[in-house]
């Protein structure tokens, strides 16, 4: 073959592919070196999912004000679900806005190796770049619906601690959560087209499984162990701390909840790394 001017075999990097043998390699360091594509991958889904908008990026603060509006006429003014010492709307509203982070992560995220086929059997790329782009785009509209959560606060006079440092950990939570979860059902839908079905449905009963609409505390006691195993019950209550003050979720729950969480990224981790091998040929 010929061999382009002024390039010779010292400046171009040669990969070898090879089928995975005993203990899979995370190759996590692949994907280190492929940061540059992975920026340009998140680039790519933000100027997508906006494109031919009417209203563009004011989706995101629509979309759960909508859903806070709805919920508070429901299950305020109808169910008259009451918060000792906080108007509903904004106890609504602190949860909300990092469950659309996760749900939306977890969503995309979900389906993201059907919907790049052109990615998986024309090029080589570290495969765990896909998943990882898709739900490091939900952080973007993460902060434009968190500045609207302050603007709220600011109207209804809640003074900001120094807890709401805390945050950025809770939102990198949700993130990784929302990837954990995120690894197993996109691996499984490249095989099981099924799966892609059962997202939407999984995704709407987490969220009546979280403290959204209802303090955690109206959770009976001889269930609460069970019900800390959704990890998203430390990411919403520990919203709830940051910002309004509300009680701490530190203690066992958070220790469950985390270990909950690592089982799930590392077990998917290992099952993405194990299926890998097949994307190329049945999606």
């Amino acid at each position: 073959m010929g061999r382009t001017a002024g390039v010779t075999s010292d400046t171009v990097p040669t990969v070898v592919i090879r089928p995975s043998h005993g203990w899979i390699s995370l190759q996590l360091r692949a994907v280190w070196e492929y940061r540059e594509l992975l920026y340009f991958l998140v680039w790519r889904d933000l100027k997508v999912r906006y494109k031919q908008t009417v209203v563009g990026v004011a989706w995101v603060i629509l979309q759960p004000l909508v859903m806070m509006t709805m919920m508070t006429i429901v299950f305020g003014k109808l169910a008259r679900i009451e918060v000792p010492g906080l108007p509903y709307p904004i106890y609504l509203f602190s949860a909300l806005v990092p469950w659309q982070l996760f749900s939306q992560a977890l969503s995309v995220s979900g389906n993201c190796l059907v919907g790049n086929q052109q990615l998986l059997t024309k090029i080589y790329l570290p495969r765990l770049i896909i998943p990882i782009a898709a739900v490091l785009v939900g952080l973007v509209d993460f902060w434009f619906s968190f500045a609207v959560l302050l603007g709220l606060m600011f109207y209804y006079r809640i003074s900001l601690h120094l807890t709401i440092l805390v945050v950025p950990c809770l939102a990198l939570l949700a993130v990784v959560t929302a990837l954990a979860m995120g690894l197993w059902l996109s691996a499984l839908n490249v095989r099981y087209r099924d799966v892609g079905h059962m997202v939407p449905l999984m995704t709407q009963m987490l969220m009546y499984a979280s403290p959204i609409i209802y303090p955690a505390e109206r959770v009976p006691e001889a269930w609460r162990a069970l019900y800390c195993l959704n990890p998203l019950v430390c990411v919403l209550e520990g919203f709830r701390w940051a910002l309004l003050g509300r009680p701490s979720p530190l203690g066992a729950q958070v220790v469950l909840s985390g270990m909950v969480t690592a089982v799930l990224l590392v077990g998917g981790l290992y099952y993405f790394r194990r299926m890998e091998k097949t994307f190329a040929d049945i999606v």
